[in-house]
């Protein structure tokens, strides 16, 4: 289970769309930075820098290989934000099932209830004479 702090840190590194996009790249296998670079129309520095903030947040790892540095994904960085999304949709489909339960449930007195919606001739004079 992630830390606070590690689910913020996860959230906050993906709402920028830059670093989603590496994400989803690194999804498909390592990859050098020059080439995690190539579909952007940012600096390399740049670049780097979203990658530290990927780093830092536990979603990616970068590691010297020769003359390259090459980043790969860390699944587990993702699993525990997956986690967090799951039991969050967990209890809101439980509150939204309990819900529809509730007013699809028995009416008081076995009558059946009306809405305003269903009932609304499009008139507010209490008379019944158009508006105007």
């Amino acid at each position: 289970m992630m830390t606070e702090d590690q689910l913020d840190a996860a959230f906050a590194a993906l709402a920028d769309p830059t670093r989603r996009a590496i994400v989803a790249r690194l999804a498909a296998g390592p990859a050098p930075v020059g080439e995690l670079a190539a579909p952007f129309e940012i600096s390399l520095p740049a670049v780097s820098r979203h990658l530290k903030v990927l780093e830092t947040a536990g979603l990616i790892t970068r590691e010297k290989d020769a003359q390259w540095r090459r980043c790969h994904l860390r699944p587990q960085g993702l699993a525990g934000a997956a986690e967090w999304i799951d039991s969050t949709r967990r209890f809101w489909e439980g509150r939204l099932d309990s819900l529809a339960r509730f007013l699809e449930g028995p009416k008081p007195n076995g009558k059946e209830t009306t809405h305003a919606a269903d009932t609304d001739t499009g008139n507010d004079d209490p008379e019944g004479g158009p508006r105007g």
